[in-house]
């Protein structure tokens, strides 16, 4: 018996050692993330801007009575979704950890916005559409000659589908 303690004792001695090395791992291990601050600031305010523009668009397609902005509100929905998807598995892949949410000023719109129908609503929902989309076709901008291959690629790609976006939310805008 005495024979026997011994080895259970040295592998519980392991396996204690392993988990303060894993914890240790996960405490330092994002400290030092694989992108620039310009990357940064693209997958940050990219997700917080696509949270915030889904939200909004959740509420366009529940309380506008125009057809044309509802459907506009589901492919931003759709595009959103898609961008998000792809803009999460980049910030895992770059070693950031911080909770995707949306800002307070943000949250405070799309309360605002829920208190809205009709031709009110849809006014409203469309300036901040061609607010939000101008603020984010500038950080794309900005983020398509990133150092970083990834996020130069994924900005690049994006810019376009963020474009058209504006344009349809202005056009939206101006035909009301």
């Amino acid at each position: 018996m005495k024979k026997l303690i011994y080895p259970v004792l040295g592998l519980a001695m392991a396996l204690s050692l392993q988990s303060c090395i894993d914890n240790w791992k996960a405490k330092y291990y994002n400290e030092k993330t694989l992108v620039d601050d310009g990357g940064v600031t693209l997958i940050k305010n990219g997700l917080e801007g696509g949270l915030t523009e889904i939200a909004a668009s959740q509420l366009a397609v529940k309380n506008s009575t125009n057809p044309a902005v509802v459907s506009y509100a589901k492919t931003i929905i759709a595009d959103h979704t898609k961008a998000d998807s792809t803009l999460k598995l980049i910030e895992a892949d770059k070693l950031l950890t911080e909770k995707d949410t949306i800002s307070g000023e943000h949250q405070e719109l799309i309360d605002s916005l829920g208190k809205k129908t009709g031709a009110e609503f849809d006014k409203a929902y469309l300036e901040m559409m061609v607010k939000d989309h101008e603020e984010a076709v500038e950080l794309f901008t900005d983020a398509s000659d990133n150092k970083n291959q990834t996020i130069k690629t994924f900005a690049a790609e994006t810019l376009p589908t963020l474009q058209m976006h504006l344009d349809k939310a202005k056009e939206l805008a101006g035909s009301k």
